[in-house]
Parts: structure tokens; sequence; C-alpha cells
């Protein structure tokens, strides 16, 4: 299963990388404007805050010890630990958001392939499935990051009700799109204000965060071509991980673009989000480096930043899958739909959190979406598909009222 598992991801890698180049050579110029469209900085926001969740703010330290474990130097000795953590999070992998938002914004009014019943059905069943895996690592790490409750390893009472009420806040902010707005907006500076007071806290200095940032650049640049296949199992679920999350961060997303080029979405995705990435993880790579422990208020702000994180990524997807199902607020009524979305979601996440479930599945089922979604188009669509000039004609008019408006 395993060795089936590695040709499915490193075939769904490579194809979506291929679409990627497709795509900005055949629609270089075209604008892609979703049907919402909002400033740059508000779209990043968005889309930093909703495909990306807990494991940011909660896998680094842990994982920097085993990236520069001696006895693993065969998979991650090729560059530096903190190399390693970026290429898993950063830019390339952002090519897979580009693709899907552009799909979404572009080509997808004229295919309509996520309109078909089996699609549809299957697509909210990776969304949910993916929304309760978000849950379950977050429910999972709980015990790392608050040591004081319990042993500091074991998943006791008091952590199934914290995520019990994260999930309750997430259905409850999916319930008005101005929320969802509000929350990824405000996620961002809060992640802002944690990289700031921890690179003050921790003395680090202008000299320590440059230092860093060039060990980064040097080590992963120089060799972005190893992280595009799997270098081994653990960067195997990292893949299928993003994979997951790719279709439906991109269908919520692309709803948010406010005309830029394809080749200007391309560049602010790779780029603007890795910014971020890059100085958040340059700072927890010093922390690590130099022995300083984050105990205490620090965990306590990044537990936080984590739960604004897990709020905004779930809100936005049960606002996606709900949306897709026409299971929303106005037909059901806010306490059944705020209900209903708890009791799926928790019941999900403990599925998850007892191995019954894996996202290599999810991702798995992922890929074959994008495939059966290519040869769709190659069959049934192929000349539309070639024709598209523009985005929509219907979101033009949007466009066209904010740039009045500028």
């Amino acid at each position: 299963m395993a060795g089936f598992l590695s040709i499915v991801i490193t075939f769904g890698i490579l194809m979506a990388l291929a679409l990627v180049a497709f795509c900005v050579v055949k629609w270089w110029n075209v604008r892609a404007v979703g049907v919402t469209p909002v400033s740059l900085f508000t779209f990043i926001a968005i889309l930093f805050t909703s495909g990306l969740d807990v494991g940011l703010i909660m896998f680094p330290l842990g994982e920097f010890p085993t990236y520069a474990d001696p006895a693993n130097a065969g998979d991650y000795g090729f560059t530096n630990p903190l190399s390693i953590e970026f290429g898993f999070w950063g830019f390339l992998i952002w090519s897979f958001y580009f693709l899907t938002s552009f799909y979404f914004c572009v080509i997808e009014p004229r295919v309509r392939f996520f309109e078909i019943p089996f699609v549809r059905i299957l697509n909210n069943v990776v969304i949910i499935g993916t929304c309760a895996f978000t849950a379950s690592l977050f429910l999972i790490y709980l015990p790392f990051y608050i040591p004081e409750i319990g042993d500091g390893e074991t998943v006791v009472a008091t952590f199934y009700v914290i995520v019990f009420c994260v999930i309750l806040a997430a259905a409850y902010s999916s319930t008005d799109i101005k929320y969802v707005r509000i929350l990824s907006v405000g996620s961002t500076f809060l992640f802002a204000g944690l990289i700031l007071f921890m690179w003050i806290y921790g003395g680090m200095g202008v000299t320590g965060m440059m230092d860093n940032l060039g060990t980064l650049a040097g080590g992963y640049f120089s060799n972005i071509h190893k992280f595009i296949v799997p270098i081994n199992d653990y960067h195997e679920f990292y893949l299928f991980w993003w994979f997951a999350w790719s279709i439906m961060i991109g269908q919520f997303t692309s709803r948010f673009v406010g005309g830029l080029k394809t080749q200007h979405l391309l560049l602010a995705l790779l780029v603007i989000p890795s910014i971020p990435l890059a100085i958040w993880f340059s700072v927890l790579y010093f922390y690590f480096t130099n022995g300083i422990e984050t105990a205490g208020l620090l965990n306590a702000m990044m537990i936080v930043v984590g739960i604004t994180f897990v709020i905004n990524s779930l809100d936005s997807l049960i606002r996606l899958y709900t949306d897709n199902l026409s299971l929303t607020v106005k037909r059901l009524g806010k306490p059944l739909y705020i209900a209903g979305n708890v009791a799926v979601l928790f019941g999900l996440t403990l599925a998850f959190q007892s191995q019954w479930l894996q996202i290599q599945w999810i991702g798995a089922i992922v890929v074959g979406i994008y495939l059966a979604c290519v040869l769709f188009i190659f069959v049934t669509k192929r000349l539309d598909v070639m024709s598209i000039k523009t985005s929509p004609p219907e979101n033009k008019l949007d466009f066209d009222k904010i740039e009045a408006a500028h």
C-alpha cells in the first residue's frame, strides 16, 4: 500500500506542476476575478489563514530535532533543518493553491466539472474529512504545548473539551461570511504580533534574523528540486496533506481574487505567504539552536494563535461545504446548522485521532479528482477551455466597479 501511495503522490505532484506551467503560459495576461473580489492584502490574509492550520505553529519546534539528528542524515542531510522545514511548508508548494484558485476563477465556470453530482458529493466528503483531520492534529499536539494539563503526553478530557469548543466557535463563525473575513485579517495580525514578540523576547536581533534567513534561502533554493517528490514517508505525508487541502482552498479563496493577472497571481501566491513563513521558521530555529525554552507565556501565546488558525481554517471550510451542499443557515436555521456541523466534525475528529482515518487516503482521492477533471475537460470541454480569454463576464462587472471606486 505504501509503495502505491508513493506512486500516486509523485504522479499528482508532477501533474499539478505541469498544469501550473500550462496555465501560466496559456493565460499569461488573463485577469483572474472572483465573484466577490477583495484587495490583495485581504485576499492573501484569507488564503494564508485558511490555507494553513495549527501545524504551522505547533510542528516546527518538534521537527527541528528530527531534521538535525545525524541518524536521519540519509534523508535530510542535503541541507539544514531550517530549509527542510521551509521546504515542507513554503514557496513551491503554494503553486497548488495557485492552480486551484485560477481554475475556479477562470475555468470551472465554463466547465462545471464540480457540479457533476458524484464529483460534488466526493469533493465535499474530502472537505469534511480534511476539516476533521485539522481538528485531530490540534487535539494530538495539545499535550505537548500545554504540559500543565495532564502529563504532557496523554490526551485528557480537558483537551477534548477545548477541541469541541474550537469546532463550535468555527461553526458559529461560518454562519456569516463577514466573520470569516474579520477572523482572517485578525489572525494575520495576531500571527505577526506573535512573530514580533518572540523575535524581541529571544534576543535574536536583526543580525540573527538575517543570518537565519540567509541559511534558509541558500539551503532551500539550491535544493528546491529535491522537494518536488517525496524525500521519505514523512515528506510524503506532508504532500498528501497539501493535496487534500488544495481543491477546497482554491474553491473557497477563488471567490475573493481581485483581478490579478495570471503571472501576478502565481507570483503573489509563491512569494507573499512564503515571507512570513520564512520569518516565523527563522525565529523558531533561533530558539531551537540556542536552547531557548518556550514554556509559560510563549506557549500560551502560541496556543492562542494556533486556536485562531484552527477556527479560521475550519470556518472557511464549513462555509464552503455547507454552501456546496445547500445546507445553509437560511435553509436549516442557525441552531440546527451549528449543531449538525459540530456533531459531524467532532465525531470525525475522534476517528482521525484514533488513526481510523488517514490524510493520505484523502490526498489520494484528491489526486484522482485532479486526473478526472483533466480527462473530463480533454474529452468534453477542450475547445471551450482553449478559447478562454477572460474571467467569466458576470465577475468582470464587479472588477470594473472596484477599479471605478479606486
